[in-house]
């Protein structure tokens, strides 16, 4: 067993992995129309380029990213502008979105330079980086360009790629490595070229032999690039629990990565760098593992950005029995959907469907003490307590508990044996605090 981990997680009795684990990645070709919002990252939303009745092609920029932190977005099809109006996405909001009627030819912007990763500079680099649009992929949205470009970039120690894919059901990152190992190294060698004293390590769970074997295989020979298997156990590929497994290093709420010289990308944006840098390709598109008791057929899918979801589900083969819960992302962390008219964006990694709505079955009752929400919470908090205060309104008495530790990753309700929804009371109280601190 390996002994790289952390303090606290769980193991989900059934993660659901072998339902679509096998499924070679599949080309999906969307039909009808395609709804690109213009939010898919954290920060500030971009500023549509184009209007109704423009004709648009793939990988053409057709929003800019706006600010310090934003990232730019591109047509993943080629056709009309239809609109560019508010469209409903996964958290229930409605978002500017860009819809495009699509002619189905797929016709691209050309591609004019040809210049190798070799040939170019590190500002080169980072700029087809932040050009292509790349966010963190692994759900955070993070923009990537600014994350490759830390203000102590000649002191970071370690690159850290996330290829945990800790979430149960989901196979996309695991797929991504068994069929692309080589473009992940290259991927990843030219993030070191940026960050000259680093060496890279990728992370993988040990329920996974197949895809570290594939890995180990296309590292060989490169002092700079490491496999390392961590324990399977959620939330292993969570950024501070990830760096704390691997190298010891703490990071709390008021930290990035870069102030323990790490930087974490997670595997399948670490490809989107290389499409970027070696063949001068936006982000348009992202594998969706599409599975569930309910799914007939459990795929992972190739997706252009923007497809709708409601057709994932029918190129799966639909329904074999009516779902009670569908959940956009992982059943820790993800969304759960009233409408599955909604598009994939860059961070739509899953689309599960469930034949059961467990936590709709459960009746929560009276905490009984026992502590086992301590036990499993990796950011080292008294979920119990904080979940109290939260209910109260006590905002004081929540930061006096560190509740602002807390990285939402839903072990506690999890684990609770009174079924208490602890998780969304803490996640609710963080979410006024930090509406709070913006107003400041």
């Amino acid at each position: 067993m390996s002994v790289l981990t952390f303090k606290g997680g769980v193991h989900p009795h059934n993660d659901g992995k072998d339902l679509s684990k096998g499924s070679p990645i599949a080309d999906y070709t969307p039909q009808g129309e395609i709804v690109i919002p213009l939010s898919q990252h954290i920060g500030a939303p971009a500023s549509p380029l184009v209007q109704k009745g423009n004709r648009v092609l793939v990988n053409q920029k057709i929003g800019a990213a706006m600010g310090a932190i934003s990232a730019n977005i591109h047509s993943s099809v080629s056709g009309t502008v239809k609109s560019v109006e508010p469209r409903l996405v996964a958290n229930g909001e409605k978002c500017l979105s860009i819809v495009i009627e699509n002619d189905g030819l797929y016709e691209k912007v050309p591609v004019t330079d040809e210049r190798g990763p070799e040939d170019l500079t590190k500002e080169e680099k980072i700029n087809l980086i932040k050009e292509a649009g790349i966010v963190g992929m692994g759900g955070a949205g993070f923009p990537t360009g600014v994350k490759l470009t830390p203000k102590n970039a000649d002191e970071i120690e370690y690159y850290i790629i996330n290829g945990a894919e800790c979430e149960p059901y989901l196979t996309s990152d695991y797929r991504r490595m068994i069929e692309y190992p080589d473009q992940i190294i290259k991927g990843v060698k030219i993030v070191l070229s940026l960050l000259p004293k680093a060496k890279a390590i990728i992370a993988i769970e040990d329920n996974k032999r197949d895809a570290i074997v594939k890995m180990k295989e296309a590292v060989k020979g490169d002092p700079d690039i490491a496999v390392k298997t961590v324990y399977t156990k959620y939330p292993q590929g969570g950024e501070r629990t990830l760096i704390y497994a691997l190298t010891g290093r703490m990071v709390n709420s008021s930290m990035l990565p870069a102030d323990v010289n790490c930087v974490v990308n997670n595997i399948d944006t670490v490809y989107a760098i290389y499409e970027a840098v070696e063949n001068k390709v936006p982000l348009t598109e992202r594998i969706v593992t599409v599975t569930g008791e309910a799914i007939s057929n459990p795929q992972n899918f190739r997706v252009p950005i923007g497809t709708n979801m409601a057709e994932l589900i029918e190129a799966a083969g639909g329904f074999k029995s009516q779902p009670e819960k569908i959940v956009c992302g992982g059943p820790m962390m993800g969304t759960a959907l009233f409408d599955l008219n909604i598009p994939v964006t860059k961070g739509t990694s899953a689309l599960l469907c469930f034949t059961r709505d467990e936590v709709r079955e459960q009746e929560p009752s009276n905490c009984i003490n026992c502590g086992r929400c301590v036990s499993v919470c990796p950011g080292r908090v008294m979920p119990a307590k904080l979940s109290v205060l939260a209910e109260n309104g006590d905002k004081e008495g929540f930061l006096a508990l560190n509740g602002m530790e807390c990285c939402e990753c839903g072990c506690c309700s999890y684990i609770c044996p009174a079924k208490r929804n602890l998780t969304q009371s803490i996640k609710s109280m963080r979410k006024d605090i930090l509406a709070d601190r913006r107003k400041k």
